[in-house]
Protein backbone atom coordinates (compact mmCIF):
# COMPACT_ATOMS: atom_id res chain seq x y z
CA UNK A 1 0.00 0.00 0.00
CA UNK A 2 1.42 3.66 -0.97
CA UNK A 3 0.85 6.58 1.10
CA UNK A 4 0.71 9.44 -1.18
CA UNK A 5 0.50 12.19 0.75
CA UNK A 6 -0.82 13.59 4.08
CA UNK A 7 -1.73 16.97 6.31
CA UNK A 8 -3.28 17.55 9.47
CA UNK A 9 -4.73 20.24 11.10
CA UNK A 10 -2.45 21.92 13.88
CA UNK A 11 -2.66 20.21 17.38
CA UNK A 12 -4.31 22.34 20.19
CA UNK A 13 -4.82 21.99 23.22
CA UNK A 14 -8.54 21.32 24.42
CA UNK A 15 -10.75 24.47 25.17
CA UNK A 16 -8.21 26.80 23.03
CA UNK A 17 -7.73 27.66 19.47
CA UNK A 18 -9.78 24.80 17.64
CA UNK A 19 -12.51 24.68 20.72
CA UNK A 20 -15.01 26.07 18.09
CA UNK A 21 -14.83 23.71 15.37
CA UNK A 22 -16.30 19.99 15.64
CA UNK A 23 -14.59 17.09 14.88
CA UNK A 24 -16.45 17.29 11.11
CA UNK A 25 -15.25 20.75 10.56
CA UNK A 26 -11.37 19.45 11.60
CA UNK A 27 -11.45 16.44 9.40
CA UNK A 28 -12.78 18.35 6.63
CA UNK A 29 -10.44 20.84 7.12
CA UNK A 30 -7.37 18.51 6.92
CA UNK A 31 -9.41 16.65 3.77
CA UNK A 32 -10.26 19.89 1.67
CA UNK A 33 -6.58 20.75 2.30
CA UNK A 34 -4.53 17.40 1.30
CA UNK A 35 -6.75 17.23 -1.68
CA UNK A 36 -6.80 20.85 -3.07
CA UNK A 37 -2.28 19.91 -2.29
CA UNK A 38 -2.27 16.90 -4.15
CA UNK A 39 -4.61 17.91 -6.75
CA UNK A 40 -6.44 14.57 -7.06
CA UNK A 41 -10.20 13.97 -8.16
CA UNK A 42 -12.12 13.34 -5.81
CA UNK A 43 -13.97 11.48 -7.98
CA UNK A 44 -11.28 8.72 -8.00
CA UNK A 45 -11.61 8.08 -4.51
CA UNK A 46 -13.01 4.38 -3.43
CA UNK A 47 -13.78 4.73 -0.23
CA UNK A 48 -13.42 7.31 2.89
CA UNK A 49 -12.01 5.80 6.33
CA UNK A 50 -11.77 7.83 9.54
CA UNK A 51 -10.70 7.35 12.70
CA UNK A 52 -12.18 8.52 16.00
CA UNK A 53 -12.62 7.82 19.87
CA UNK A 54 -15.55 10.37 20.69
CA UNK A 55 -17.51 10.10 18.08
CA UNK A 56 -20.18 12.40 18.08
CA UNK A 57 -23.70 12.37 18.50
CA UNK A 58 -24.59 14.89 15.86
CA UNK A 59 -22.43 13.50 13.27
CA UNK A 60 -23.14 9.80 13.17
CA UNK A 61 -21.08 7.79 10.93
CA UNK A 62 -18.28 11.16 11.25
CA UNK A 63 -16.80 9.68 7.99
CA UNK A 64 -19.74 9.86 6.00
CA UNK A 65 -20.08 13.43 7.07
CA UNK A 66 -16.85 14.59 6.57
CA UNK A 67 -16.57 13.02 3.01
CA UNK A 68 -19.75 14.75 2.09
CA UNK A 69 -19.06 18.11 3.13
CA UNK A 70 -14.99 17.73 1.57
CA UNK A 71 -16.63 17.14 -2.07
CA UNK A 72 -16.16 13.59 -2.34
CA UNK A 73 -18.93 12.07 -4.65
CA UNK A 74 -22.34 10.71 -2.76
CA UNK A 75 -21.48 7.54 -4.62
CA UNK A 76 -18.65 6.74 -2.54
CA UNK A 77 -19.01 5.17 0.54
CA UNK A 78 -17.66 5.79 4.27
CA UNK A 79 -16.84 4.58 7.20
CA UNK A 80 -15.61 4.81 10.35
CA UNK A 81 -13.26 2.78 12.71
CA UNK A 82 -12.51 2.86 16.61
CA UNK A 83 -9.59 1.31 18.05
CA UNK A 84 -9.62 4.14 20.75
CA UNK A 85 -5.60 5.67 20.36
CA UNK A 86 -4.80 3.48 17.35
CA UNK A 87 -7.75 4.93 15.51
CA UNK A 88 -6.03 6.75 12.70
CA UNK A 89 -3.83 3.61 12.38
CA UNK A 90 -6.99 1.40 11.97
CA UNK A 91 -7.98 3.68 9.31
CA UNK A 92 -4.61 3.26 7.74
CA UNK A 93 -4.91 -0.91 7.84
CA UNK A 94 -8.33 -1.42 7.01
CA UNK A 95 -8.29 0.73 3.48
CA UNK A 96 -4.80 -1.44 3.01
CA UNK A 97 -7.00 -4.56 3.81
CA UNK A 98 -9.59 -3.34 1.35
CA UNK A 99 -7.37 -2.86 -1.50
CA UNK A 100 -6.06 -6.83 -0.87
CA UNK A 101 -9.41 -7.81 -0.88
CA UNK A 102 -9.90 -5.87 -4.44
CA UNK A 103 -11.97 -3.28 -2.94
CA UNK A 104 -10.66 -0.18 -3.93
CA UNK A 105 -7.18 1.47 -5.11
CA UNK A 106 -7.62 5.03 -3.76
CA UNK A 107 -8.80 5.73 -0.19
CA UNK A 108 -8.68 9.05 1.58
CA UNK A 109 -8.33 8.05 5.08
CA UNK A 110 -7.39 9.69 8.94
CA UNK A 111 -7.83 10.27 11.93
CA UNK A 112 -9.30 13.14 13.97
CA UNK A 113 -10.72 14.26 17.55
CA UNK A 114 -12.36 16.96 18.91
CA UNK A 115 -11.47 16.60 22.76
CA UNK A 116 -12.83 20.41 23.56
CA UNK A 117 -16.54 18.56 22.48
CA UNK A 118 -16.44 15.41 24.13
CA UNK A 119 -19.82 16.42 25.96
CA UNK A 120 -21.04 16.24 29.66
CA UNK A 121 -23.91 13.56 30.00
CA UNK A 122 -26.66 12.88 32.89
CA UNK A 123 -26.63 10.32 34.96
CA UNK A 124 -29.03 7.72 33.94
CA UNK A 125 -31.49 8.55 36.99
CA UNK A 126 -31.79 11.48 35.62
CA UNK A 127 -32.18 11.06 32.13
CA UNK A 128 -35.17 8.80 33.20
CA UNK A 129 -37.01 12.05 35.41
CA UNK A 130 -36.51 14.29 31.58
CA UNK A 131 -38.05 11.57 29.62
CA UNK A 132 -40.92 11.66 32.22
CA UNK A 133 -41.24 15.39 32.22
CA UNK A 134 -41.22 14.88 28.24
CA UNK A 135 -43.67 12.56 28.14
CA UNK A 136 -46.03 14.24 30.81
CA UNK A 137 -49.42 15.70 29.20
CA UNK A 138 -50.87 17.89 32.06
CA UNK A 139 -49.07 21.49 34.12
CA UNK A 140 -49.78 19.02 37.08
CA UNK A 141 -47.79 15.83 36.27
CA UNK A 142 -44.90 18.12 34.86
CA UNK A 143 -44.61 19.87 37.69
CA UNK A 144 -44.69 16.49 39.78
CA UNK A 145 -41.93 15.40 37.80
CA UNK A 146 -40.01 18.60 38.78
CA UNK A 147 -40.65 18.60 42.27
CA UNK A 148 -38.15 15.22 41.92
CA UNK A 149 -35.25 17.03 40.47
CA UNK A 150 -32.60 17.08 43.30
CA UNK A 151 -29.31 18.92 43.41
CA UNK A 152 -27.34 15.45 42.16
CA UNK A 153 -29.62 16.02 39.25
CA UNK A 154 -27.52 18.82 37.87
CA UNK A 155 -23.82 16.93 38.44
CA UNK A 156 -23.17 15.64 35.05
CA UNK A 157 -21.32 12.98 34.28
CA UNK A 158 -17.93 13.71 32.81
CA UNK A 159 -17.74 12.31 29.14
CA UNK A 160 -13.60 13.00 29.04
CA UNK A 161 -12.98 11.41 32.10
CA UNK A 162 -15.46 8.42 31.07
CA UNK A 163 -13.69 7.58 28.05
CA UNK A 164 -10.65 7.80 29.86
CA UNK A 165 -11.35 4.94 32.32
CA UNK A 166 -10.90 1.73 31.30
CA UNK A 167 -14.22 -0.27 32.22
CA UNK A 168 -12.68 -3.47 33.07
CA UNK A 169 -9.80 -2.56 35.48
CA UNK A 170 -11.98 0.95 36.76
CA UNK A 171 -8.24 2.27 36.51
CA UNK A 172 -8.04 5.83 34.46
CA UNK A 173 -4.77 6.05 31.51
CA UNK A 174 -2.69 8.06 34.14
CA UNK A 175 -3.06 5.28 37.10
CA UNK A 176 -2.03 2.85 34.01
CA UNK A 177 0.90 4.45 33.81
CA UNK A 178 1.30 4.78 37.67
CA UNK A 179 1.57 0.94 37.68
CA UNK A 180 4.08 0.94 34.91
CA UNK A 181 6.45 3.60 36.81
CA UNK A 182 6.63 1.41 40.13
CA UNK A 183 6.79 -2.25 38.20
CA UNK A 184 9.77 -1.41 35.76
CA UNK A 185 11.47 1.32 38.28
CA UNK A 186 10.72 4.56 36.47
CA UNK A 187 11.36 7.59 38.05
CA UNK A 188 10.07 11.15 38.35
CA UNK A 189 13.43 12.78 37.53
CA UNK A 190 13.41 10.02 34.45
CA UNK A 191 10.17 10.79 33.56
CA UNK A 192 10.38 14.52 33.60
CA UNK A 193 13.62 14.53 31.63
CA UNK A 194 12.31 12.88 28.88
CA UNK A 195 8.70 15.32 28.75
CA UNK A 196 11.41 18.12 28.67
CA UNK A 197 13.44 16.67 26.22
CA UNK A 198 9.92 16.20 24.05
CA UNK A 199 9.40 19.72 24.11
CA UNK A 200 12.83 20.46 23.03
CA UNK A 201 12.76 18.11 19.75
CA UNK A 202 9.68 19.74 18.84
CA UNK A 203 10.90 23.24 19.39
CA UNK A 204 14.12 22.62 17.48
CA UNK A 205 11.56 20.89 14.71
CA UNK A 206 9.06 23.71 14.53
CA UNK A 207 10.00 24.92 10.70
CA UNK A 208 9.60 20.87 10.16
CA UNK A 209 6.38 19.91 12.22
CA UNK A 210 4.81 23.50 10.16
CA UNK A 211 5.43 21.62 6.99
CA UNK A 212 2.76 19.18 7.87
CA UNK A 213 -0.01 21.28 8.57
CA UNK A 214 -2.40 23.14 6.93
CA UNK A 215 -3.55 26.38 8.79
CA UNK A 216 -7.24 26.08 9.86
CA UNK A 217 -9.51 29.14 9.82
CA UNK A 218 -10.94 29.89 12.65
CA UNK A 219 -13.35 33.04 13.90
CA UNK A 220 -12.11 35.21 11.43
CA UNK A 221 -8.22 34.22 11.84
CA UNK A 222 -5.40 31.28 10.85
CA UNK A 223 -4.55 29.02 13.30
CA UNK A 224 -1.02 28.17 12.22
CA UNK A 225 0.97 26.77 14.34
CA UNK A 226 0.54 23.44 17.19
CA UNK A 227 0.15 25.51 20.24
CA UNK A 228 0.99 22.65 23.28
CA UNK A 229 5.06 24.14 22.65
CA UNK A 230 6.79 25.01 25.25
CA UNK A 231 9.66 26.81 26.30
CA UNK A 232 9.78 26.72 29.46
CA UNK A 233 9.32 23.03 30.18
CA UNK A 234 12.82 22.17 32.23
CA UNK A 235 13.35 19.63 34.26
CA UNK A 236 13.28 22.35 37.22
CA UNK A 237 9.85 23.40 36.39
CA UNK A 238 8.31 19.98 36.06
CA UNK A 239 9.48 19.11 39.18
CA UNK A 240 7.11 21.72 40.61
CA UNK A 241 3.89 20.00 39.63
CA UNK A 242 2.41 17.44 41.76
CA UNK A 243 1.20 14.07 40.52
CA UNK A 244 -2.08 13.86 39.31
CA UNK A 245 -3.26 10.46 39.55
CA UNK A 246 -1.28 9.39 42.99
CA UNK A 247 -1.10 12.11 45.06
CA UNK A 248 0.89 10.23 48.04
CA UNK A 249 3.72 8.61 46.02
CA UNK A 250 3.03 9.05 42.15
CA UNK A 251 5.03 10.32 40.03
CA UNK A 252 3.14 10.81 36.65
CA UNK A 253 2.12 14.84 36.46
CA UNK A 254 0.39 16.59 33.59
CA UNK A 255 3.69 17.93 32.94
CA UNK A 256 5.14 14.34 31.81
CA UNK A 257 1.75 12.82 30.18
CA UNK A 258 0.63 13.65 26.79
CA UNK A 259 -1.55 16.70 26.45
CA UNK A 260 -5.50 16.28 25.57
CA UNK A 261 -6.37 18.21 22.34
CA UNK A 262 -7.77 18.83 19.25
CA UNK A 263 -6.64 17.99 16.10
CA UNK A 264 -6.98 16.07 12.29
CA UNK A 265 -4.89 14.02 9.68
CA UNK A 266 -6.00 13.26 6.49
CA UNK A 267 -4.16 10.74 3.97
CA UNK A 268 -4.57 9.63 0.81
CA UNK A 269 -3.32 5.72 0.35
CA UNK A 270 -2.99 3.92 -2.82
CA UNK A 271 -2.07 0.37 -4.44
CA UNK A 272 1.03 0.82 -6.50
CA UNK A 273 -0.83 0.60 -9.52
CA UNK A 274 -3.14 3.32 -8.54
CA UNK A 275 -0.16 5.68 -7.66
CA UNK A 276 1.58 4.63 -10.56
CA UNK A 277 -1.41 5.81 -12.98
CA UNK A 278 -2.01 8.77 -11.60
CA UNK A 279 1.76 9.91 -11.54
CA UNK A 280 2.33 10.97 -8.01
CA UNK A 281 5.66 11.53 -6.38
CA UNK A 282 4.20 9.66 -2.72
CA UNK A 283 5.55 9.88 0.61
CA UNK A 284 6.21 6.07 1.02
CA UNK A 285 5.27 2.51 1.43
CA UNK A 286 3.57 0.54 4.32
CA UNK A 287 5.00 -2.79 4.39
CA UNK A 288 3.30 -4.06 7.48
CA UNK A 289 1.57 -3.63 10.68
CA UNK A 290 0.26 -5.84 13.46
CA UNK A 291 -1.95 -5.46 16.29
CA UNK A 292 -2.12 -7.66 19.70
CA UNK A 293 -3.38 -7.45 23.15
CA UNK A 294 -2.02 -7.05 26.78
CA UNK A 295 -3.14 -6.21 30.16
CA UNK A 296 -5.68 -3.60 30.45
CA UNK A 297 -3.49 -2.10 33.67
CA UNK A 298 -0.77 -1.95 32.17
CA UNK A 299 -1.45 -0.87 28.65
CA UNK A 300 1.03 1.30 28.29
CA UNK A 301 2.99 -2.10 27.05
CA UNK A 302 1.23 -2.33 23.97
CA UNK A 303 3.81 -1.10 21.73
CA UNK A 304 6.27 -4.08 23.32
CA UNK A 305 4.18 -7.13 21.94
CA UNK A 306 2.76 -5.67 19.34
CA UNK A 307 6.53 -4.99 17.69
CA UNK A 308 7.71 -7.65 18.82
CA UNK A 309 5.02 -9.84 16.33
CA UNK A 310 5.74 -6.87 13.23
CA UNK A 311 9.38 -7.58 13.72
CA UNK A 312 9.43 -10.91 13.14
CA UNK A 313 7.01 -11.42 10.83
CA UNK A 314 8.78 -8.92 8.90
CA UNK A 315 12.24 -10.55 9.98
CA UNK A 316 13.60 -7.01 11.18
CA UNK A 317 15.39 -5.32 14.05
CA UNK A 318 14.76 -1.92 15.69
CA UNK A 319 18.04 -0.49 14.79
CA UNK A 320 16.72 -1.42 10.84
CA UNK A 321 14.27 1.83 11.16
CA UNK A 322 15.84 4.94 10.85
CA UNK A 323 13.40 6.73 12.34
CA UNK A 324 11.21 5.41 15.50
CA UNK A 325 7.98 7.27 16.17
CA UNK A 326 6.58 5.96 19.95
CA UNK A 327 3.40 7.46 21.01
CA UNK A 328 4.18 9.84 24.13
CA UNK A 329 1.36 8.24 26.09
CA UNK A 330 3.19 9.18 28.79
CA UNK A 331 6.59 9.82 29.94
CA UNK A 332 6.84 6.18 31.95
CA UNK A 333 5.04 4.34 29.62
CA UNK A 334 7.24 5.20 26.86
CA UNK A 335 10.54 4.44 29.15
CA UNK A 336 9.24 1.00 30.28
CA UNK A 337 8.47 0.40 26.86
CA UNK A 338 12.32 1.60 26.31
CA UNK A 339 13.25 -0.65 29.13
CA UNK A 340 11.72 -3.98 28.14
CA UNK A 341 12.83 -3.36 24.34
CA UNK A 342 16.81 -3.59 25.64
CA UNK A 343 16.73 -5.27 29.74
CA UNK A 344 16.16 -9.13 29.65
CA UNK A 345 14.16 -8.95 33.44
CA UNK A 346 11.71 -5.86 31.89
CA UNK A 347 11.31 -7.60 28.40
CA UNK A 348 9.85 -11.21 30.36
CA UNK A 349 8.04 -8.71 32.51
CA UNK A 350 5.99 -7.03 29.11
CA UNK A 351 5.70 -10.72 27.77
CA UNK A 352 8.90 -11.22 25.42
CA UNK A 353 11.05 -14.40 25.74
CA UNK A 354 14.00 -11.95 25.22
CA UNK A 355 14.81 -8.54 24.76
CA UNK A 356 14.29 -6.96 20.94
CA UNK A 357 16.96 -4.26 20.89
CA UNK A 358 18.15 -1.48 22.27
CA UNK A 359 16.40 1.61 20.64
CA UNK A 360 19.24 4.52 19.45
CA UNK A 361 17.55 7.98 21.24
CA UNK A 362 18.60 10.27 18.76
CA UNK A 363 16.78 7.99 16.00
CA UNK A 364 13.04 8.36 18.87
CA UNK A 365 10.90 11.26 18.14
CA UNK A 366 13.38 13.27 16.67
CA UNK A 367 10.55 15.89 16.03
CA UNK A 368 8.83 15.27 19.70
CA UNK A 369 5.78 13.68 20.85
CA UNK A 370 2.30 13.72 22.05
CA UNK A 371 3.96 15.30 25.29
CA UNK A 372 4.61 18.50 23.68
CA UNK A 373 2.52 18.35 20.15
CA UNK A 374 -0.84 17.01 21.78
CA UNK A 375 -2.97 13.42 21.82
CA UNK A 376 -6.49 13.77 19.78
CA UNK A 377 -6.90 10.24 20.81
CA UNK A 378 -8.75 9.89 17.12
CA UNK A 379 -5.43 11.16 15.50
CA UNK A 380 -2.64 10.37 16.58
CA UNK A 381 -2.01 6.84 15.04
CA UNK A 382 -2.77 8.79 11.43
CA UNK A 383 0.19 11.67 12.48
CA UNK A 384 2.84 9.05 13.39
CA UNK A 385 2.63 7.54 9.86
CA UNK A 386 2.67 11.43 8.51
CA UNK A 387 6.02 12.46 10.77
CA UNK A 388 7.62 9.42 9.87
CA UNK A 389 7.45 9.16 6.75
CA UNK A 390 8.46 12.81 6.10
CA UNK A 391 11.68 12.44 8.55
CA UNK A 392 12.35 9.42 5.87
CA UNK A 393 11.90 12.16 2.70
CA UNK A 394 13.70 14.86 4.48
CA UNK A 395 17.08 12.40 5.90
CA UNK A 396 17.02 10.01 3.08
CA UNK A 397 16.51 7.37 5.26
CA UNK A 398 15.17 4.32 4.28
CA UNK A 399 12.52 2.27 6.99
CA UNK A 400 10.31 3.98 9.82
CA UNK A 401 8.65 2.19 12.71
CA UNK A 402 5.62 3.70 14.24
CA UNK A 403 4.01 2.16 17.53
CA UNK A 404 1.61 3.56 19.98
CA UNK A 405 0.05 1.69 23.17
CA UNK A 406 -3.89 1.52 22.95
CA UNK A 407 -6.34 1.90 25.97
CA UNK A 408 -7.95 -1.01 27.10
CA UNK A 409 -4.58 -3.33 26.91
CA UNK A 410 -3.70 -3.45 23.00
CA UNK A 411 -0.72 -2.03 21.14
CA UNK A 412 -0.17 -1.17 17.60
CA UNK A 413 2.58 -1.06 14.86
CA UNK A 414 3.15 -0.34 11.93
CA UNK A 415 6.69 -0.59 9.30
CA UNK A 416 6.91 1.83 7.03
CA UNK A 417 9.66 2.44 3.82
CA UNK A 418 10.37 5.73 1.74
CA UNK A 419 10.27 5.11 -2.04
CA UNK A 420 13.49 7.28 -2.14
Amino acid sequence: MIIIDAVRTPFCRMGTDLAPLSAADLGRHASVSLLARTGIDPAEISEVIFGCVAQPADAANLARVIALRSGIPERVPASTVHRNCASGLEAITSAAERAAGGHGDLFLVGGVESMSRIPFLYHPATAAKYTALARAKSLGRKLRVVSTLRPRDFSPLVGLKLGLTDPITGLNMGETAEILAREFEISREEQDAFAAESHLKALAARPALDTELAPVPVNGHAVRHDNGLRDDSTCERLARLRPVFDRHCGTVTAGNSSQITDGAVALLVATEAKAAQLGVNPLGRLCGYAYTGCDPKRMGLGPVLATAKLLADLRHHPADADVIEINEAFAAQVLAVLKAFRDPKAAARAGLDHPLGDIPRDRLNPRGGAIALGHPVGATGARLVQTALAQLKESGGRAALATLCVGGGQGAAMWLESLN
